[in-house]
């Protein structure tokens, strides 16, 4: 008896040993940032950045469905295109440009030692439109660019017309010192990011039917974030990878009729099921796998004990980080997600429908495909009876997450040295963007696609991505113009 008690003993003394010992060593030196010294950027002007950013805003280059704008809708662009010649008269007169499926702008600036890979800058230039009745939600209107108390507001502040502007005073700025590259750089401007991005994969495609291959591709997605929801502290996130895209339609057929004789299993019955199926049998998330696994240990230096430990140890842990994810909705980067967004059933309150159909929006994670997500849907759904499962085709893109980009090389050591000198020496880790960027068509031309912003923000500010008050600080728009010009600086001859 003595001997089983202190067999059992030692085995829990085992444990907790194993559990402690993981725990103090869980996590990862700070990739690339001893390597990389970065230089000082050119000296660039809050307060004119902000304001070129403020008279950018004021162009409604509004795109509302794929194929916008139409010709006759197209003045906002080419105003916007028309003033960003006067506006950056350097850039415009030292760099190629070409005009690109309509209304996308491709610049290119020559490079000393043309067979050195270029570096690709991306940004976009339409904004999604203001939701009715909120306008007087806004502390700024959302097309008046109005500067209040630090703050740019309006649409493209934060998505994307920021970046398209910082860009542009990086280039600006550094060729007034004239400063001339090695490798060459292109500024990759779409106009139709917000509704299918058919202007980033055109030049994309153009590019690479030149032979075009990459040292590097950045464009929007995260940022320095001062109150991060890993850690409650400044965490630097630079995306890797982003989730792909696909909407599924779901359609069950069965007997319709008066609403007085209601079959057991009506259409909208069936269909509601299969909805529940899919939720309650969620896409299984991964913690192992790049960049997720990653992103965790990166943050581990500013995480508590418990959390750490519970990072740590997931073989234990496991399902209540996945529970206290989900809570939060953070475990979008963990798994594929569903989301039941359109139901379509009855004309009228009182008739059966025979077809009631649902469209199903899934954001695909590089752990899967979507046809490891098709066998997923119809294997928790095979039990119920009538049910079709089709894509979608009436609009709508479908595309699979990206490959996800190094973190061992320049490219990222790079970026990630700018994002803990944004952060004062705050972590920073790979991370997945959950949407989707222009920079999904961009791994035809390079393996490191990344998408970084150089600015630090809050989790409030986030929230004005396609919401109300959307807005950029001056502060920002001169770390971004001086930020970008860094990672230009920095890339230029790296081999």
């Amino acid at each position: 008896m003595i001997r089983a008690v202190l067999g059992a003993a030692g085995l829990i003394l085992l444990g907790v040993s194993l559990i402690l010992v993981r725990t103090l060593t869980y996590g990862a030196a700070p990739q690339g940032l001893n390597s990389v010294v970065l230089p000082s950027p050119p000296e660039i002007s809050a307060e004119q950045a902000a304001s070129r950013l403020s008279r950018a805003i004021q162009f409604r280059t509004i795109t509302y469905k794929a194929g916008d704008p139409v010709a006759e809708a197209a003045a906002p662009w080419i105003n916007m295109q028309t003033w960003l010649a006067e506006a950056y008269p350097r850039v415009h007169a030292n760099l190629e440009i070409e005009r690109v499926n309509g209304y996308s702008l491709l610049y290119r600036w020559a490079g000393t030692q043309e067979p050195l890979a270029p570096l690709v800058f991306m940004a976009h230039q339409d904004v999604v439109p203001v939701n009715e009745g909120t306008l007087e939600d806004w502390t700024g209107a959302p097309f008046s660019g109005e500067i209040i108390d630090g703050y740019v507001y309006g649409r493209g502040a934060l998505d994307d017309k920021a970046s398209m502007i910082a860009i542009l005073e990086a280039g600006e700025a550094l060729l007034e010192t004239g400063f001339q590259p090695q490798r060459p750089i292109y500024f990759m401007f779409g106009h139709d990011e917000e509704v299918s991005g058919a202007g980033a994969a055109a030049m994309v495609d153009l590019l690479h039917a030149r032979g075009v291959r990459a040292e590097m591709v950045l464009d929007e997605g995260f940022f320095v974030i001062e109150d991060s929801p890993l850690t409650g502290n400044v965490f630097g996130f630079i995306g890797v990878a982003e989730k792909g895209y696909i909407t599924l339609r779901l359609t069950a057929t069965a007997r319709g009729g008066h609403s007085s004789r209601p079959p057991r299993n009506s259409a909208n019955v069936q269909l509601a099921r299969a909805i529940i199926a899919l939720e309650e049998n969620q896409m299984p998330a991964d913690f192992s796998k790049a960049p997720i696994a990653d992103l965790f240990r990166a943050a581990a230096e500013d995480m508590d004990f418990f959390t750490r430990m519970a990072f740590a140890n997931r073989w234990l842990f496991g399902g209540f980080i996945d529970a206290q994810m989900a809570a939060t909705g953070a475990d979008a980067m963990l798994r594929t997600t569903t989301a039941p967004t359109m139901l379509t059933g009855s004309i009228k309150e009182n008739v059966l429908p025979q077809r009631a159909t649902a469209l199903i929006n899934f954001r695909v994670h590089p752990n899967d495909t979507i046809d490891s997500l098709m066998t997923h849907v119809r294997k928790v759904t095979e039990h119920i009876e009538g049910l079709e499962i089709t894509r979608n085709e009436d609009g709508g893109i479908g595309s699979e997450a990206s490959p996800v980009s190094p973190t061992d090389g320049q490219a990222y050591s790079v970026l990630a040295a700018l994002a803990r000198q944004l952060g004062d020496g705050a972590p920073v880790g790979p991370a997945l963007v959950l949407g989707a960027t222009d920079a999904r068509w961009a791994s035809k031309i390079s393996d490191r696609v990344y998408r970084f912003v150089p600015a630090r923000v809050t989790m409030k500010d986030t929230a004005g991505f396609h919401g109300t008050n959307e807005r950029m600080s001056v502060t920002n728009m001169k770390r971004m113009s001086e930020g970008y010009a860094q990672i230009m600086l920095a890339m230029d001859g790296a081999q």
